[in-house]
């Protein structure tokens, strides 16, 4: 979900899922007690909403990639957390709920407080969240313990040691596994390059490291978060494009807590690049609810096409196309109303309709919304059974 503000100031994180584009004020004049909106450059405006375009777009394409294997995976640390409907029919409600409670904490209790703790809880959350996408082994590299990212960076001739933390309850035959995770030299490698990360963010609230946390925490939502069929993504989407619509333009709740809140929930990317090089600071904004929650319906439709057992990936590459549109008209209508907007009104129809349309045509449109998740697994091919005169022939 997305509203898009202009001459706001400068907000440090925003609530899932919204969009902010915002100046900070010149600082001379805030010393005086006014606020001087930056104009920004025709030039930094495109360079900075072509990138966040990109930035939106690579967490959704390789998340759903991703999806797919997560999906056929055995390994109990990698296995999704499965949205049913009645999770998604409840989700509207619940963050209408947090939302309104976020905004009563911030105008009862002191912002500062509040947001210290908000950021130590995305300071872990961002170094597993990071260490994971980094880390972690797509099925088309089965030879590999990690990722062929960390194969390449990591010194052939430093020794890969494997490492297990256990932790048990009880003794004798009674004893039961709490914790049982495996990893190796490279994860560890992994942990203290997100650590690093996580102090520079802490310390600096720097927006490279923002964007490499935001960029975790979506690929790793695209990832492991799965709609259990079409009919569950139609309700999630469908209920989260009311609960935008209606934060954004009848109340100034969200507004109010994306200028409050601290945590690395969005991606950014300065409009004053151009001028003023990695200390610029105004920022266009994309949150990462845009991503996820469009981007989990996307990796839906992948592992459609998966379970058809064609080659072609007909209805992923049309929601992703019907996504960069959908994205693309929210940023020509804000610039053209010069009005905030929420992004799910215009990417929650494009992801849905695309895909609908080409069903129709296709004659596919029954199998699309009988698909279930659990499907995927059969869709595997079989071994075949040998008839009795097979048999006999051999």
């Amino acid at each position: 979900m997305a509203d898009v503000e202009q001459g706001a100031a400068l907000p440090s994180g925003v609530p899932p899922p919204d969009v902010l584009n915002a100046s900070a004020a010149n600082g001379t004049d805030a010393a005086n007690g006014t606020a001087t909106r930056f104009v920004s450059t025709p030039e930094g405006t495109a360079l900075a909403y072509g990138s966040l375009v990109l930035m939106a777009l690579l967490p959704i394409f390789f998340g759903a990639l991703r999806s797919v294997s997560c999906a056929k995976s055995k390994n109990s640390s990698d296995m999704p957390e499965t949205i049913t409907s009645r999770d998604a029919a409840r989700f509207p409600i619940i963050a209408s709920c947090t939302l309104f409670g976020l905004y009563l904490f911030f105008k009862i209790f002191s912002q500062e407080y509040i947001n210290l703790l908000l950021s130590m809880y995305f300071f872990v959350l961002g170094i597993l969240a990071l260490s994971h996408t980094m880390s972690a082994v797509p099925e088309s590299y089965p030879l590999y313990h990690t990722s062929p990212l960390m194969n390449r960076a990591f010194p052939t001739n430093l020794p890969n040691r494997q490492y297990q933390l256990l932790f048990t309850q009880g003794s004798g035959e009674a004893k039961e596994e709490i914790v049982n995770y495996e990893f190796d030299t490279k994860d560890l490698v992994c942990l203290c390059i997100s650590t690093v990360v996580g102090i520079w963010y802490v310390l600096k609230k720097h927006w490279v490291a923002n964007n490499l946390f935001g960029l975790a925490f979506a690929l790793n939502g695209v990832e492991l978060l799965h709609l259990n069929n079409v009919s569950t993504g139609c309700i999630l989407l469908g209920g989260l494009f009311i609960y935008d619509v209606f934060w954004v333009f009848g109340t100034n709740v969200m507004v109010t807590v994306a200028k409050s809140f601290e945590a690395p929930i969005k991606l950014v990317f300065p409009q004053d690049l151009l001028e003023k090089g990695l200390e610029a600071n105004n920022f266009a904004m994309l949150g990462l609810g845009d991503i996820v929650i469009p981007g989990i319906f996307i990796a839906l439709l992948l592992r459609f096409d998966v379970s058809l057992r064609k080659d072609s990936r007909t209805y992923f590459y049309t929601s992703f196309l019907a996504y960069i549109f959908g994205l693309g008209l929210t940023i020509f209508v804000m610039h053209t109303f010069k009005h905030a907007q929420p992004a799910l009104l215009y990417l929650v129809p494009a992801c849905i309709g695309f895909p609908v349309v080409v069903a129709l045509v296709k004659g596919e449109l029954t199998d699309m919304f009988r698909y279930e998740e659990s499907s995927l697994s059969e869709a595997e091919p079989a071994p075949k059974e040998e008839t009795g005169l097979e048999k006999k022939e051999k």
